[in-house]
């Protein structure tokens, strides 16, 4: 606090007056700024919004061919994001990124073949992983195409809910104990 002569405070240190008026103003503003920026750097860390994902056979085609190639690559965040919720329920993405960290499990490249609607809203894509041609389930949910690991890959669930040392036994990464 500033005093003037004769030891009375300063009028404007306390907010009375014009100068006091505007200090008052200028922290204000200083504050809004401050929040502004902090909130939009806030906001900024946060991801995108995730835009739906086109409703049409070539879209999944698309889709599928990513899954595919992120799978191949171990690339098992993204994979996992595709999952259906049926299928989160069996394996959490933590431990289905471990488990495929400690045993890899990609088989080599696929060639996405085609996709056909079948029963119940699902598609099935086909593809091809040197020379055996398989099949996946996908469907649409939530303006997202959704793979279906109990659908494309029953054998897979039984394992994954496994115990994991169990999980890595039955995939020869560990030895039976």
């Amino acid at each position: 606090m500033s005093l003037l002569r004769g030891g009375r405070a300063d009028p404007a240190s306390q907010g009375r007056g014009p100068l006091g008026a505007r200090k008052q103003a200028a922290a204000r503003i200083s504050a809004l700024g401050f929040v502004l920026v902090t909130t939009a750097a806030c906001g900024a860390s946060r991801p995108a919004a995730v835009r739906p994902d086109p409703r049409t056979v070539g879209a999944l085609l698309a889709i599928a061919r990513r899954f595919d190639a992120d799978y191949a690559a171990n690339r098992d965040g993204p994979v996992y994001d595709r999952f259906d919720a049926a299928s989160r329920a069996v394996i959490t993405r933590a431990e289905y990124i471990r488990r495929h960290h400690e045993c890899p499990s990609a088989p080599g490249p696929a060639t996405v073949l085609g996709a056909n609607r079948v029963d119940h809203g699902y598609f099935a894509v086909r593809y091809s992983i040197s020379g055996t041609q398989l099949t996946d389930y996908w469907h649409y949910l939530g303006g997202h195409w959704r793979f279906s690991l109990l659908r494309s890959n029953p054998g897979a669930v039984a394992l994954y809910r496994l115990p994991a040392h169990r999980y890595l036994v039955a995939l020869g990464c560990a030895p039976a104990h």
